[in-house]
């Protein structure tokens, strides 16, 4: 009798510890399944460029710096005067077709770029600007109401500065016989529906971009295009939050050509 009473225990013991184990099993499972995204929620979204078109090309646009005309300026406060033909500031360009970008409610207007800083919008030809004590390089260039650059041999103004009395520090050597180029947009935070196309802009000065030639080396949150064609391109796919591109000019073996502006890196913001 008391053999039986040990073989039955033996059988309870093997049967709970079953039980237990298999208990744990179906939590660990139901947590796993509660905490595991499906692989399509995982998968980021693929970011696309494509060119933008059926904007109108102002051919004719021209603009010139009237003052100042002096290249070294003893004072910080410098008033830059612009003439500009065959263009009209203030007015909302009339692309073909809506392209849903980002555009400026006040319409066309000047990108005025400092040592390759974010760019200032300006509606009207006169404005003044501080700047500090040293060299100092000035592109100025007109721009459609939605930031896109006019591209044309006399659309743009590139002019390097003087201030004060620079310490060899503060001073910058320049080629303006070299190939250059200058990032204009994306720019700050876009919202809503201005999210869902972002146009990557340039300048380009002393060159131009081929298949055969030099080209645009674009990286999108490390995602990376190569460009070959001086045209703004639409970016679609771009997660909310911050992004960053960079823009790097190279030559026809795919090598950075040197200059002071020829890579830069930008971040901007997505909001819903």
């Amino acid at each position: 009798m008391k053999k039986t009473s040990l073989i039955l225990s033996a059988i309870a013991l093997v049967f709970a510890t079953s039980c237990k184990n298999d208990t744990k099993k179906e939590e660990q499972k139901t947590e796993t399944e509660m905490t595991s995204e499906p692989e399509e929620a995982k998968e980021e979204k693929e970011i696309t460029l494509t060119k933008l078109t059926g904007s109108p090309e102002f051919a004719d646009a021209s603009l010139k710096l009237k003052s100042p005309t002096e290249t070294n300026q003893a004072k910080k406060d410098i008033t830059f005067d612009f003439e500009v033909k065959n263009y009209e500031l203030g007015v909302q360009t009339q692309p073909e077709q809506p392209n849903m970008l980002a555009a400026s409610a006040k319409g066309q207007h000047i990108h005025f770029i400092l040592d390759n800083e974010p760019y200032s919008a300006h509606y009207e030809p006169k404005f003044s600007k501080t700047l500090d004590q040293g060299d100092h390089v000035m592109i100025a260039f007109l721009s459609r109401s939605y930031h896109e650059a006019v591209k044309n041999e006399n659309s743009f103004v590139v002019k390097k500065f003087s201030v004060g009395e620079p310490t060899e520090e503060q001073m910058m050597e320049v080629d303006f016989e070299a190939p250059h180029m200058f990032y204009s947009r994306p720019k700050g935070t876009y919202k809503g529906e201005d999210t869902k196309k972002v146009m990557l802009d340039f300048f380009l000065v002393n060159t131009d971009i081929a298949a055969d030639g030099n080209k645009v080396r674009a990286t999108i949150n490390g995602q990376e295009f190569m460009l070959d064609d001086w045209v703004p391109y639409v970016m679609e796919g771009l997660p909310m939050g911050e992004n960053t591109v960079k823009i790097e000019l190279l030559d026809a073996d795919g090598n950075l050509i040197e200059g002071p502006f020829n890579q830069t890196t930008r971040t901007f913001m997505l909001e819903e």
